[in-house]
């Protein structure tokens, strides 16, 4: 009987610290670049030169960001604040400005060592696009979509935007620390991370309507949805799901979520395989948490369409950081046989998931016709994944062969462009604490 009671005791003991224990134990580093310090630079291996690489991302940052303002530049300086200057990158088809882009626009900026530019964009971002009242829907989110004057056209968010945000500051912090207020990185970081996974429902009025805003994120499955709007059936867009930015969100983010991101990481991974045509390899615009396409939003939402362009880069990246779903290799190589079978310098840019081509009303910004820069971008990053690297290299050199996009199109095209040429060359990573 004593035995028996201690040996009750002590599994009760193991029971009571296994948590503990869990939450302790180092996280699995995988054996990508995060463990490794390496990068892969297709280009490099393509035969380029290291000094025509680095020319290329030079032109296309320079063109995007301070290029003529009538054809080429996305980014505008908006004068200055208390808080220094400001500065917007507008979706030029429809004179918007959207976290989406401006996220963008920080994280290609932190990585290229821009400080000046990142300040500004963040800076206009708090001003013009955070919202800091209580009683709003939207409350410790960001506006998605702005006027150039800072009016909102939206009160709400995109999930989207809230992630880079988040991520961007969080290699701010490590770049550049010691700032403070707004330019405390980690601080904002932390504040975001938080309300993505913990911000109370509020109900409230919009001067668009009324409007009910919980958390961004699903907690079983856990998973970033498509709005953070409350609704009988949440769902999620499959190019907001970004598993390599979770893991370092668990690494680095709020202690209390670590856990939740590492499941939100192996969650997304799960879900690329099952979201994407065992085909094609082509995932949905929207889906349900299941992978299957969501089609109640829009008539076209269950094709593979301008959002579903990312996927391939997400899963991709989060290759070639972690190297922890083998799967993400097949789903490259899938989706790279699929459009070279269309013709690698004539595909479209909207597919049924069968791979079969669409027609539909231009996506804002964007025309349905002709051959996309920007999926030529996400297309050749999904060679860090392939294993066809003969066939890999075929998406590489197109996009060396593309020119910087320009005109009507600039906004997606050209920030999906200039990051999938720092992808492919290995110059967009990890960028860890100098400390």
């Amino acid at each position: 009987m004593r035995s028996s009671a201690v040996s009750l005791a002590v599994a009760a003991a193991f029971l009571f610290c296994a948590p503990l224990l869990r939450a302790q134990s180092p996280p699995d580093n995988g054996s990508g670049a995060f463990a490794t310090g390496r990068y892969p630079n297709l280009f490099r291996e393509d035969g380029h030169s290291e000094r025509a690489i680095r020319a290329k991302i030079d032109a296309a940052y320079q063109q995007l960001f301070h290029g003529d303002p009538q054809t080429q530049a996305v980014a505008f300086a908006a004068g200055r604040n208390a808080n220094g200057p400001l500065m917007y990158l507008t979706d030029w088809a429809h004179h918007d400005v959207r976290t989406e882009g401006m996220s963008y626009g920080m994280m290609v900026t932190v990585q290229l060592n821009k400080k000046a530019e990142f300040d500004a964009l963040w800076n206009w971002a708090m001003t013009y696009m955070y919202v800091s009242d209580p009683k709003a829907p939207g409350y410790e989110y960001f506006r998605w979509s702005s006027k150039p004057d800072g009016q909102p056209n939206s009160e709400t968010p995109a999930p989207d935007g809230e992630e880079f945000f988040a991520m961007a500051l969080l290699f701010a912090g490590n770049r550049w620390p010691g700032g403070h207020g707004i330019y405390d990185y980690h601080a904002e970081a932390e504040k975001l991370l938080t309300a993505i996974v913990h911000r109370p429902v509020i109900t409230g009025m919009t001067k668009f309507g009324p409007r009910t805003d919980g958390p961004e994120v699903n907690l079983d499955p856990p998973m970033i949805l498509f709005v953070p709007e409350v609704m009988p059936h949440p769902f999620t867009d499959p190019s907001y799901q970004l598993p390599a930015f979770y893991e370092l969100f668990a690494r680095w983010g709020p202690p209390a979520d670590r856990d939740f991101w590492e499941r939100a990481a192996d969650a997304s991974r799960k879900f690329f395989a099952d979201t994407t045509n065992p085909q094609t390899g082509l995932a949905p615009d929207y889906a349900n948490f299941d992978g299957s396409p969501h089609t109640s939003r829009f008539p076209q939402s269950g094709d593979f369409g301008y959002d579903a362009w990312r996927v391939a880069r997400n899963w991709s990246v989060d290759w070639s950081w972690w190297q922890k779903a083998p799967q993400e290799q097949l789903l490259s190589d899938r989706i790279q046989k699929f459009f070279a079978e269309q013709g690698i310098n004539r595909y479209g840019a909207v597919y049924a998931l069968d791979g079969k081509p669409v027609k539909l009303t231009p996506h804002p910004g964007l025309t349905p016709e002709g051959h996309p820069a920007g999926l030529v971008g996400t297309n050749a990053v999904a060679g860090l994944a392939a294993t066809d690297r003969p066939g890999a290299r075929l998406f590489t050199e197109a996009l060396w062969n593309t020119p910087i996009p320009s005109g009507f199109n600039r906004y997606y095209d050209g920030m999906l462009y200039l990051m999938s040429l720092m992808h492919v060359s290995g110059e967009y990573r990890i960028i860890l604490s100098r400390q």
